[in-house]
């Protein structure tokens, strides 16, 4: 599919509304979370790791978005992490941003088929392509984002800032277990995501470590308990 990269005045409300918390049906839908980060930052990890922890307990899916490629959902459906029908994927075919803020279509659509297949859903996990610091996912297509980074990517990135690190509504910090060996100031790190961020949460995660996904399944339960009881 072709993904139009200027349908800012097109497609405003792509930007700047959420999506209707309701389905066709009159009934609330499922909370989309869209997880974004840098190349091998972990977001797949992350995303198999929130369902091995979260599937007894929710009804989720997941769509990936990769270039050229199923990759990421490939990685998902070996380790079936979920059946293989709760799993999608979209080749975006262009930059990664593209199909998660500026043109929303693909996954919207991969999104609504899902929900359509399964019946209701409590979660829908949307991980973008790996990206930049400025990926960010337009609120048509997802109701909170959560970016993840790595401490081997250099513990100067939260200091750097860009919307990914400092807007997202929870920022990951992935691969704690490496800072020794890759000489990252995880003190440092927190400090500087701290002032980027202000009162927005910061997770340190090692999903190596058992356990290591605690912090972001515990900050998704409290999302789906605040959606689940908001107004419709």
């Amino acid at each position: 599919m072709h993904l139009d990269h200027d349908l800012d005045e097109t497609f405003p409300e792509r930007h700047t509304y959420s999506a209707a918390p309701k389905g066709p049906d009159g009934t609330r839908r499922a909370l989309r979370i869209g997880l974004g980060g840098p190349v091998g930052s972990g977001k797949t990890a992350t995303v198999a790791a929130l369902c091995r922890v979260l599937r007894d307990e929710l009804s989720i899916a997941v769509v990936t978005n990769d270039i050229y490629t199923r990759e990421d959902a490939e990685f998902l459906l070996r380790e079936a992490v979920l059946p293989a029908e709760r799993i999608t994927a979209v080749e975006t075919g262009a930059c990664p941003h593209t199909a998660i803020r500026d043109d929303i279509s693909a996954n919207l659509e991969a999104v609504e088929d899902l929900e359509d297949a399964l019946g209701p859903l409590d979660l829908v996990l949307v991980e973008s392509g790996g990206d930049n610091l400025t990926a960010t996912f337009s609120k048509g297509l997802v109701d909170a984002q959560i970016f993840v980074i790595d401490v081997a990517g250099g513990d100067d990135i939260p200091r750097k800032g860009g919307p990914g690190v400092t807007t997202a509504d929870l920022l990951v910090v992935n691969k704690t277990d490496l800072a020794p060996y890759v000489g990252s100031d995880l003190e440092g790190m927190a400090r500087d995501a701290k002032a980027q961020r202000g009162e927005l949460p910061v997770a340190f995660t090692s999903l190596k470590n058992e356990g290591g996904v605690k912090p972001v399944a515990d900050w998704v339960r409290e999302r789906l308990t605040g959606w689940t009881a908001g107004p419709t």
